[in-house]
């Protein structure tokens, strides 16, 4: 599923503005070869009409025009449709022009003449935009399967081996980064099961000390060690009937990998201080963000646990190969927080959203929930800006470029995007530049 189906249904709808017949009517014809509803108008006047009496989610205006320019058009657009992507078309490319276009509101500039590849280029990273932004806005429902928020290609292969998983008891290892999700995983199979009632237990195995960890797995006997003045179940009993979830198992010691093959061979343990094997029937789901073939080449994990573990295997995409699920997750993210603050709250900019989805997350959606409630915390105005970003998070994603134009004319369009970014505030524009305000202005009054 791509950002238009999850944005929206129905094909996109496009105005094209331009008072030469010709040009109108070759955009249109490659604009509906592409898939898209398409409207014309010969100028302002015809275009205004035809707004107030349908809905459009593009425009593409000429800017020089008779009577009334592009200019107008788009301020019009922009005070009364705030969703709509506008993109202007010049025969006259130059700064001063892109710089205009970027204070009225249009933030695509397409220079003449142009072939069909580059206006359909251009139409579709506008598209690509668009559909962010109703992702990233809310203005989409965030799918949610299994409590699991996620719509590309690889999470839907996880939602199949966990309703796979679900239907059976055989040993899971989920295998991920941290920070991706694997205890949600774990969860999702246990309540997609028959076991779903019972317990549902899950263990860190990192977080237990190495000379309490079997007593805590396994439980111990009175008197099993100093300090052990009663009797106590261990996680295996407690998940009896449930699930025993054990995460980051690729860290336990070979003494414990040894007992766990044992349990999970025989299906019984034994206690602390106890020489009676009990049986237990306990589901087990195992996670590790280690390589563990890796581990056992160097000796450091048991091949013969490895293959009683790794029955079922799910491994889990990193947040950086998952696509639009980072828009859908910040969706959900803003929900969550807006009804814990009791008030809404800020939606990242355009620009800010390319550089978060150009990062490389190796926190995964751990990194992004914690980003998201930061910067919703911290944020005092209304939008949250590339500039608010982590000085990590300020890259620059660059599309591809047409390579017979001039430096003159990819720097106007770099000055223009940027300006597009910060809404034509020229302090921020030159901070990020790294030029200052005096270079900036010259660069802007500049004709190319």
């Amino acid at each position: 599923m791509n950002i238009e189906q999850q944005a929206r249904s129905g094909p996109f709808r496009i105005l094209v503005v331009d008072d030469a017949a010709d040009a109108r009517e070759v955009m249109q014809t490659h604009l509906e070869d592409a898939g898209y509803a398409v409207r014309t108008c010969a100028g302002v006047d015809e275009a205004l009409r035809a707004l107030a009496g349908a809905v459009f989610d593009v425009i593409i205006t000429d800017l020089r025009m008779p009577r009334a320019n592009g200019l107008e058009l788009i301020r019009h657009v922009r005070d009364n449709l705030p969703d709509v992507e506008i993109m202007m078309i010049t025969g006259y490319p130059s700064i001063e022009g892109a710089v205009e276009a970027v204070k009225s509101g249009a933030e695509h500039y397409l220079a003449k003449p142009f072939t069909e590849q580059e206006l359909l280029q251009a139409v579709r990273a506008i598209i690509d935009k668009l559909g962010r932004k109703r992702l990233a806005h809310g203005r989409t429902a965030a799918r949610d399967t299994h409590g699991i928020i996620g719509a590309s290609a690889a999470m839907r292969q996880v939602f199949r081996l966990i309703d796979k998983a679900g239907g059976n008891t055989a040993t899971v290892l989920i295998a991920g980064e941290s920070g991706t999700g694997k205890e949600l995983v774990a969860r999702a199979i246990h309540y997609a099961g028959t076991r779903r009632t019972a317990p549902f237990v899950s263990v860190n195995c990192t977080a237990i000390p190495e000379n309490l960890i079997e007593s805590e797995l396994f439980g111990h006997v009175k008197g099993a060690f100093t300090g052990a003045a009663s009797g106590r179940a261990g996680f295996f009993e407690i998940a009896a009937g449930g699930t025993l979830f054990l995460d980051e198992i690729g860290d336990a010691s070979p003494a414990m990998q040894g007992k766990l093959l044992r349990a999970i061979q025989e299906k019984t343990i034994c206690k602390v201080g106890s020489s009676r094997a009990v049986h237990v029937d306990t589901r087990l789901i195992f996670a590790t963000n280690k390589d563990l073939p890796h581990l056992i080449a160097k000796g450091l994990f048991r091949e013969d646990l490895y293959y009683r573990i790794n029955v079922i295997d799910i491994p889990l995409p990193p947040l950086r190969e998952r696509g639009d699920d980072l828009l859908l997750l910040i969706n959900h993210f803003h929900a969550r927080f807006a009804k814990d603050l009791g008030r809404p709250v800020p939606f990242f900019s355009d620009e800010a959203l390319r550089q978060l989805a150009a990062y490389h997350w190796p926190g995964n959606v751990r990194e992004l929930e914690n980003l998201v409630q930061k910067l919703t915390l911290m944020c005092e105005g209304e939008r949250i800006e590339s500039a608010d970003l982590p000085p990590q998070m300020k890259t620059v994603r660059t599309a591809a470029k047409r390579l017979d134009r001039s430096l003159a004319e990819h720097e106007a369009e770099y000055i223009g995007e940027v300006l597009a970014s910060v809404q034509g505030n020229k302090t921020r524009a030159a901070a990020i530049l790294k030029i200052d305000r005096k270079t900036l202005r010259e660069k802007m009054n500049n004709r190319h």
